[in-house]
């Protein structure tokens, strides 16, 4: 099967000449009181390629009721934050959490360097970090309380997100350490893992491989997107996969609820892979990259980023797509 694209795409694109000018993409989603509130990462120029966080809400129906003007969150020099990207929201314990990452030398990517002469900075290493998030939907919000870095040490770890509810009796998340390869590691490729947290924010420990590269659509490197959400069937996760041809698709898993780490069904085929314009023309063409989900009755919507360059949105019924896994 896959995800039915939502006829209103790109539901947020570009605008203006400063903060969000050249790129709006990659949106995290949480459903509210009634309301969808996305946080999306928006780039103004080509030269730093500084990320910052703009936010907008939607009623259940997809009508858009607020874009806000100024960025709700940016990056703190004092913490030696150059950009905030690829953020995931979640709501745990009736607190709302937002991971985010850290990138010390951001960079256009490929495709943007090569067409405008950049040259490719010496080293990137990533990192994520942890918020607490308040007021989405009020006059005044969101405000966020920064809580720290919640990255193993020397893990480049990006794609984490959390459990919306504890697992074991104890905080969880699914990451993603682009550097746990070869000798000494289970897996030869970027994979997604499982660990617990003492805290939040707090230390990983106890990391268990969940999935690995397996299929053709996927073989470089695979990475949660959205928060795993809870079913009766087990903890569903959409997850990104990459090619060798750089072409990024979807697909989804369902993993045990008790043991978030053992695999109940996984889709062989994409969900959603680059087929129209906006998917498939951009600043990193063929991409789609799902980050945020949020179910409404028995529909499941997925918030995704079009070709790093627009925010989108595909939905599918939550019951036929778990169905499809478990056939």
């Amino acid at each position: 099967m896959e995800l039915r694209r939502h006829g209103g795409n790109p539901i947020i694109e570009p605008r203006g000449d400063d903060w969000e000018a050249v790129a709006t993409f990659n949106c995290a989603a949480l459903y509210e009181d009634g309301r969808i509130h996305l946080l999306y990462r928006a780039v103004g120029d080509y030269v730093r390629y500084a990320s910052r966080q703009g936010y907008a809400m939607f009623d259940k129906n997809l009508a858009l009721l607020e874009r806000r003007e100024a960025p709700v969150f940016s990056p703190e020099f004092k913490l030696w934050e150059t950009t905030v990207e690829d953020a995931r929201l979640i709501k745990l314990g009736g607190t709302i959490y937002v991971t985010y990452v850290i990138t010390h030398t951001p960079s256009p990517p490929g495709a943007v360097r090569r067409r405008l002469g950049i040259p490719k900075p010496n080293m990137s290493f990533s990192r994520t970090a942890m918020a607490k998030v308040e007021g989405l939907g009020e006059p005044d919000g969101p405000r966020f309380r920064r809580l720290g870095i919640i990255t193993p040490y020397q893990a480049d770890d990006k794609d984490v997100v959390l459990f919306p509810e504890k697992v074991q009796g104890k905080y969880a998340v699914i990451h993603r350490p682009a550097n746990w390869v070869g000798p000494g590691y289970p897996v030869e490729r970027p994979s997604i893992w499982f660990a617990f947290l003492d805290g939040l924010p707090g230390r990983m420990y106890g990391h268990k491989l969940i999935m690995q590269p397996e299929e053709d659509w996927e073989a470089k490197k695979i990475g949660a997107g959205p928060p795993p959400i809870k079913t009766e069937k087990g903890w569903l996760l959409i997850y990104h996969g990459v090619d060798w041809g750089h072409v990024y698709r979807a697909g989804a898993v369902l993993l045990d609820l008790e043991e978030p780490w053992r695999i109940i069904a996984r889709t062989r085929d994409p969900i959603l892979e680059p087929k129209e314009p906006y998917e498939v023309e951009g600043d990193v063409p063929n991409v789609v990259f799902p980050e945020g989900a949020v179910v409404i009755g028995d529909e499941l919507l997925v918030f995704y980023g079009g070709a790093d360059k627009v925010c989108c949105l595909a939905k599918a019924g939550l019951d036929e797509l778990l169905s499809y896994l478990l056939d």
